[in-house]
Order: C-alpha cells, then structure tokens, then sequence
C-alpha cells in the first residue's frame, strides 16, 4: 500500500453559490444564476446545503472526521451586493463567524476569492470581457485581504476556464452563448490579469499568508497516433492547459501556445490581441504565485474535427448522451476501454499523474501543488441512513495512489480537497449529481456520513492509502 507525507492535508472542497443557500438573506446581492435558474424553472440554489445555517455542524463533522481543512469561498455579492460601492455588514459577519467556528473546530480554511458568481449588476455590464469589472475584482480582492485577517491561505479564482468556456462556448452557464472562441480567450486572458493584480497587491501589501490560483486542468491525449490527431489534442491542450499555466507562471504565452490559440482562432475566423501593459502585471505575478490549486476530474482523448462546432452536454446523468466537437480544435472521444461515470466523465487517475509531473517539468517554478477538487459524482443509494459508495472509494483510491507516485517522482503536492465535504447543489447538474463524503437530505438538511467518509478519515489519520 502507498502512503503520504505526515503533514499532507486532507480537506473537503464546497463554494459559496453551491453550498450556502441564503442566496437573498442579510442583504445578499443577486447573481446571474439567480434569476437564470428561475427562468429555467427546474431547481434553484435555495437552500443547497444550507451552509449559511449548517455551517457549525458542517465543521463539527470536520473535526469528527479528521478534515483538516475547507475549502470554501466569500460570496463576493454578500460583501458588495452590486459588485462594488456600499459594504454589506452582514456578509462580512457572516464570514467572520465562520472564520471563528474554524478555528473553534480546529480546521484550516482555504478561501476563494471568486467560484462562478460575479454579482449580476457586473455580470450583466460583461463580466470579465469588460475590464471595468477586473478594477471591481481587484478592489474586493483587497478588501478581503484587509478585512479578513483570519485567513492564511487565499485563492484569486476558481476555474478560470469553466468560466469561460462554459459562459461562451459550451452555454451551458449564463449568458448562454456558443462557440464565440473570441470571447472565451479574451474572457481567459482578462481573469489571468486580474488574478496577477491581486497577487500584486497581496504581495505589496505585505499581507499574513499566502496566495495562488485554483485551475482546472484535465489532461487531452491523441486518440490514435495520426498526425491529425496529435496536432487536435495539442490544439485542445493549448487552450484548456497551456494558456493558463504559460499566464501562471510566465507572465504571457510561449510562442508554441499562442500559434496554437491563434490557429484556434483563425479557424472561428477571429482573432484576439491582447495590451502589452498586462504583462507587466503578469511577469510579476508569475514570480510571487505561492501555490497552485489543480482541479482535476478526467482526462480526454481528442481527434481531428474538421466541420462545424457541436456541444451534447449530459447534465442529467444519461450515460453516453455527451459529444463536444469544436471547430479549429478537435472532437472528444469517448475511449470503450476506460470507465465513466454516469455523466460521461472518464475515470482515468493515471492522467492525474501524468499532469504532475508535467508540470514540474514545464513549470519548475510552480512551488507547490494542492489538489484543490477531485471526485466522483454519483447517484448515491440512501437506504436507511446508509450510503454504501464503493465507487467512489475506488476512484479516489486511484487518484490517491497517482499521488503519491507523483510525490515520489519529485512533485511537491501538499495536500487533498475532496469535492466535495458534503452533497452540494451542482450547477447545470442541479441536485441528482453528488460529490459529498456527506449525504444531504436536501428536504431536512440532515448530514449522513457515506462509507467513503470512514475510508477518507481513516487516510487522513494514517496517511496510508487502503
């Protein structure tokens, strides 16, 4: 059996929007999601997990469990209810509560500064295409690192390509809109320099902690070996990977990407410059980025598409109801010989690996790694108060061991978040997709601990992966 380092932290992952309910209580400001789940009818956000209000009971399990830590975020909409101008007493409150109940329980919160929800007055002005909004980010940036000196460990975004692809090339996020590759690369770019502002400022402003960045990274393989396929998946990569982690860590895009990006572009018949002045910003931050938070679920396997873009998004649990094919990239392959969940998500924990130790070697800088969500999302069966979840150990078993092969390898990961501590609503998926080592009984907000909980407790106290 393999282990893990003493000090390795293992943490459950949540995020404000998903989590807290509350979504108008104390003054709380609206977010496009808000009335976008209304217009769709289907379910809303209130009361997820009831976090607002469960949130002692959530730590307390913590404790009980041996999660050292939680990642959570501050509602930027409950602090600056329009994004900017007048500060909502109450959401600071709310924050510091919970800051305290942490230390009470004695775990370590891991805090995102944005997870999906820019205040709707700033997402309706364009959210991140607009760079009058990045100014509204970087300021509610620093009024966290003022205001909340309880927290050593702060995040500047979530998921930066999520936000982008999901909002403007897949739609499947508001505003809805496909395959405007423009907007997705600008939308990258201007979160990258936001990210890199807020950096700067945490760094000038000599402030306890530390700081960094929370990626999605899924690793794109060839599907075959032809050359067509190969260039597809170096395409899909330099888009999803590349651009991000050349911004991290290099201050701007190595030539080898933006050929890439750029072909992407040209193929949507755009294009996209970006202000020589960003960089600046960027170079800097690159420098003083303290860690690295990966997302990471799945890998894909990519081939040559050349024909027009076409999205097939399983949000309902339909096993194989799921296509992507993007024009200028490639299509996504689903591989027979690799397992999926019931959302289509390949079950592949060498690709973790793989990620890794690339990093290490393309990113010498990176300091050091978080594995800020992985997961599996799952039909639980409740029965009687017992969630018997064996699939889930099974997967994060694999990408425990993946791990702990990259740690021996050289990579310096420093710690585990499991998405997520307990079920939580889960944006396009709604309720039916959870994650938690908790089950939520969404209608009583009761808390019962899956058999995966134990296996996860029973890691964190021994360090070794059974």
């Amino acid at each position: 059996m393999r282990t893990l380092p003493k000090d390795f932290i293992m943490g459950g992952a949540t995020a404000a929007y998903q989590a807290e309910g509350a979504t108008k209580l104390d003054g709380k400001g609206l977010v496009a999601w808000d009335t976008w789940l209304e217009e769709k009818g289907r379910y809303t956000a209130e009361p997820a997990s009831d976090f607002y209000h469960q949130y002692p009971v959530d730590l307390k399990l913590c404790r009980k469990f041996k999660i050292d830590s939680l990642r959570m975020s501050i509602a930027w909409s409950r602090i600056f209810p329009n994004g900017y101008g007048e500060v909502n007493q109450a959401g600071v409150d709310y924050y510091h509560r919970v800051f305290a109940e942490c230390k009470k329980q004695g775990v370590i919160p891991f805090v995102t500064i944005h997870h999906f929800d820019t205040p709707k007055t700033l997402f309706d002005n364009g959210d991140f295409l607009n760079r009058e909004n990045v100014e509204h980010f970087v300021n509610y940036a620093k009024f966290c690192f003022e205001e909340f000196k309880e927290v050593h460990y702060w995040s500047t975004f979530n998921e930066i390509y999520p936000v982008a692809t999901n909002q403007y090339l897949t739609g499947i996020f508001p505003p809805e809109i496909k395959f405007d590759l423009k907007k997705v690369v600008t939308c990258l770019h201007n979160m990258m320099w936001a990210h890199a502002r807020a950096v700067n400022i945490f760094k000038e402003g000599n402030y306890s902690g530390e700081i960094g960045v929370v990626h999605s990274l899924e690793p794109k393989y060839p599907y075959s070996q032809a050359k067509e396929d190969i260039h597809a998946a170096a395409k899909d990569d330099a888009l999803s990977i590349a651009f991000l982690l050349d911004a991290t860590y290099k201050g701007r895009y190595s030539d080898k990407t933006m050929a890439l990006v750029n072909e992407i572009l040209a193929a949507n018949d755009t294009q996209v410059e970006f202000a020589e002045s960003d960089f600046i910003a960027m170079e800097k931050a690159a420098t003083q980025t303290d860690f690295l938070g990966i997302n990471n679920y799945q890998s894909h396997w990519v081939q040559h598409y050349d024909k027009e873009s076409a999205i097939g998004f399983n949000g309902t649990g339909e096993k194989g109801t799921s296509f992507y094919r993007i024009k200028g990239i490639g299509e996504r392959i689903q591989r027979d010989d690799i397992p999926k969940n019931d959302w289509d998500w390949a079950i592949y924990p060498e690709g973790l690996y793989d990620l890794l130790v690339r990093i290490k070697a393309d990113y010498p800088n990176y300091g050091k790694i978080y594995i800020t969500e992985n997961g599996l999302g799952f039909k639980d069966n409740f029965n009687d108060g017992v969630i018997m979840d064996e699939p889930r150990i099974e997967y994060l078993r694999g990408n425990f061991n993946s791990i702990s092969k990259a740690i021996d390898a050289g990579v310096d990961v420093k710690g585990y978040f499991i998405w997520s501590l307990m079920d939580v609503f889960s944006w396009a998926n709604g309720y039916n997709k959870r994650y938690g080592l908790f089950y939520v009984d969404f209608e009583t907000q009761k808390r019962y601990p899956k058999e995966s909980a134990y296996w996860y407790k029973f890691v964190s106290e021994n360090k070794v992966i059974i």
